[in-house]
């Protein structure tokens, strides 16, 4: 007996690494040290920096992986790997410099998870960091046919003096909401649900999207807000604070900003609940509380400005591609958020 009749291919696991080098070539910036294939990736720390901190995160993308099973559709999974790594970190003001990705298979299916990483690559590029290495494992028994599982890991640097830890903040300052572009990688176990319990098909296309599936929306991938962060960062636009809205939706996500005794009122009235957020409400009977802490509801992402540059910055952001809204004014109090549905 050997290594193959116990269901893992070596020699596939070799190609596939191989098939895969021109992918993560693609991701290279400066400080790349050496190549794929070796026990470690190596980055050179950029220069320039006076006190620089290594900022890291890491994440997955839950059970929507299941519906990109279910399609076969694997083409963007990885951007949303990738997107719910560099999010977080970003919410502190740290450039992503590198990613590595733990993708796990029963059965290597070098077609499927070839796709998957080409959209590891793509959201590598989309945020640009180095796609530096990771580990592709087959472990027979353990999947069902067809399936697979994804980590990731992100590292960023940041300035010490010029890091965002909600010390800036100051009553008075304005929540900018920053649109998702959908449901991004969070709330998935009840988006399954409410598919399989209503007896809808992936294929279905429900007149409240307007002509899309329910497969084509729900696999949207996460918006990646790197580059317009970024570049806001560098317009020397004063962000005070900054959150990444991913599981419990804003209310657990935008208190975790804030400062010891600063809290935000929201003002629901001012953006457009997205179309995705409101069918999956109507079609599973959601009550509007349980909306808000499981989805983003349309906002992904939030920057925390003085309230005298909120036009400047819902204009910058604008001319970014990404549209922003003014949802709430930062108060005194306990890190909560007023004004939310109860």
């Amino acid at each position: 007996m050997d290594y193959q009749q116990a269901g893992v291919d070596v020699v596939a696991g070799r190609a596939f690494v191989e098939n895969i080098k021109s992918l993560v070539h693609s991701t290279h910036r400066p400080g790349v040290l050496g190549g794929l294939g070796g026990f470690s990736g190596w980055f050179e720390l950029p220069a320039g920096y006076q006190q620089p901190v290594l900022v890291s995160g890491t994440d997955g993308v839950g059970t929507k992986l299941k519906i990109a099973q279910e399609l076969d559709d694997h083409a963007s999974i990885g951007i949303d790997l990738v997107a719910m790594c560099v999010n977080d970190i970003l919410t502190c003001g740290a450039e992503p410099l590198y990613f590595l990705d733990y993708l796990a298979t029963g059965k290597l299916n070098s077609t499927q998870l070839t796709q998957v990483v080409a959209g590891i690559a793509d959201g590598c590029r989309q945020a640009g960091c180095a796609l530096l290495g990771g580990e592709t494992a087959e472990m027979p028994g353990f999947y069902q046919a067809g399936e697979y599982d994804l980590a990731g890991f992100a590292v960023g640097i940041a300035e010490k003096s010029k890091l965002i830890d909600g010390e800036q903040m100051e009553i008075g300052d304005v929540a900018i909401g920053l649109a998702s572009s959908g449901i991004h990688s969070n709330g998935y176990s009840l988006v399954r649900k409410i598919v399989s319990d209503g007896g809808y098909r992936w294929e279905d296309t429900p007149s409240r999207l307007e002509g899309k599936n329910l497969g084509t929306v729900y696999l949207t991938p996460t918006q990646i807000y790197v580059r317009p962060i970024l570049a806001a960062i560098a317009q020397q636009l004063p962000i005070h604070g900054m959150a990444h809205i991913t599981g419990g939706g804003l209310p657990e996500n935008l208190p975790r900003c804030l400062g010891a005794h600063h809290s935000i009122a929201i003002d629901l009235q001012s953006w457009q609940i997205p179309a995705a957020f409101q069918w999956l409400a109507e079609a599973g009977n959601v009550a509007t509380v349980d909306m808000f802490n499981t989805f983003n509801m349309g906002i992904g992402y939030v920057v925390i400005v003085p309230a005298a540059v909120v036009g400047e910055t819902i204009a910058f952001f604008k001319s970014q591609g990404i549209a922003g809204y003014a949802i709430g004014t930062v108060v005194a109090g306990d890190r909560s958020l007023i004004g939310m549905p109860e």
